[in-house]
């Protein structure tokens, strides 16, 4: 991808960036006369620096750099603009290569990979002045292309998919690129790493409390960040809403919970004994009467349920044949009544 190509999602013309990242007085202001329009520090040699803003500046479209293109890491497949102040023998472009060097005549193989052009500046210009080829080397080191190295954000957030990452970023940095999470995110994140040495760290917080955790987390490009989805409960029977419910906030649901995300029970519901099905690990389903009348006074323990236990709240048949009766003798009230107002 080339950095002033339209596509890369913003527009910095290679003169820009060597502003940014070039020259020997990396972070340092400028004099005013020195200043782009857009109020960036032009971070090259005064002498390098215009003179004032030109027509080309103001129209380059050169209005923000993502706050970790600084931190750009140099990678195979880079193309480096290199220039040696008064030696034109280094001047030229040159690619970073699949093991992270650049060839570089006189100087040899120069390892840039793993570094940001700043450093990679520095490197260059510390060999040139170790082995005596210049006194007071002058380097600037541009990046002309780039590849862009991505993260891939998948599972419970709004907008799954990739994106550019130039730098380590924390978790919740990477998670609000695509977003943030759903209603439906739970609290585990699985961080499956790239480069030499895979492998996955699962990140476990609650939503209410674990805001540190995943600030302190930092996600490297190349990583696969995944959000699971939380654990879901189901509540059946003699309720006013059934259905699957989720294991919000921090993960964990209690039948009594269960219950009054379901809306309560019905009237002709069975409270004394309810019953849970559970599935083990081994396949096998187990079935636990709950005392629901006891938990709900508080003289029993409320029990902690697990994703995908399903919660049976059964009919009392007392209760369904009262129900009944009433809704019988409320349909012979209503036709009594029409009868004598007819007749």
């Amino acid at each position: 991808m080339r950095i002033g190509d339209k596509t890369s999602g913003f527009s910095i013309i290679p003169l820009a960036l060597s502003m940014v990242l070039a020259g020997p007085a990396f972070g340092q202001q400028l004099p005013p006369n020195a200043q782009g329009t857009n109020n960036i520090p032009l971070n090259l040699p005064v002498s390098r620096a215009p003179a004032g803003p030109t027509s080309e500046m103001r129209n380059s479209g050169l209005t923000m750099v993502p706050p970790d293109f600084a931190d750009l890491k140099l990678a195979p497949g880079f193309l480096l603009s290199l220039d040696v102040l008064d030696d034109p023998d280094f001047e030229g472009d040159y690619r970073v290569d699949q093991q992270g060097d650049l060839a570089l005549p006189i100087l040899g193989i120069v390892h840039v990979g793993g570094e940001t052009a700043s450093e990679a500046r520095s490197q260059i210009q510390d060999r040139l002045l170790k082995d005596g080829i210049l006194k007071a080397p002058q380097v600037n080191l541009t990046v002309l292309e780039y590849s862009a190295t991505e993260v891939t954000i998948l599972g419970e957030v709004t907008s799954p998919g990739r994106y550019p990452l130039f730098a380590p970023r924390s978790l919740t940095d990477v998670l609000a690129l695509a977003g943030g999470t759903t209603v439906a995110a739970g609290n585990e994140i699985r961080i499956t790493r790239a480069g030499k040495g895979a492998h996955t760290d699962l990140i476990r917080f609650s939503k209410a409390t674990g805001a540190d955790v995943v600030q302190d987390t930092i996600v490297n490009p190349g990583d696969t960040v995944q959000v699971m989805r939380a654990g879901i409960v189901y509540v059946l029977g003699a309720v006013n809403r059934p259905g699957g419910y989720v294991m919000q906030e921090d993960g964990t649901m209690t039948a009594l919970e269960a219950i009054s995300s379901a809306n309560g029970t019905t009237l002709s519901a069975s409270v004394g004994n309810i019953y849970l099905l559970r599935r083990e690990r081994d396949g096998s389903v187990v079935r636990i009467e709950l005392p629901l009348n006891r938990m709900q006074r508080g003289k029993s323990a409320d029990m902690q349920l697990r994703p995908t236990d399903i919660l049976y709240v059964p009919n009392s048949k007392v209760k369904s044949a009262l129900t009944s009766s009433q809704g019988v003798l409320a349909a012979a009230t209503s036709a009594t009544i029409y009868a004598t107002a007819v007749y």
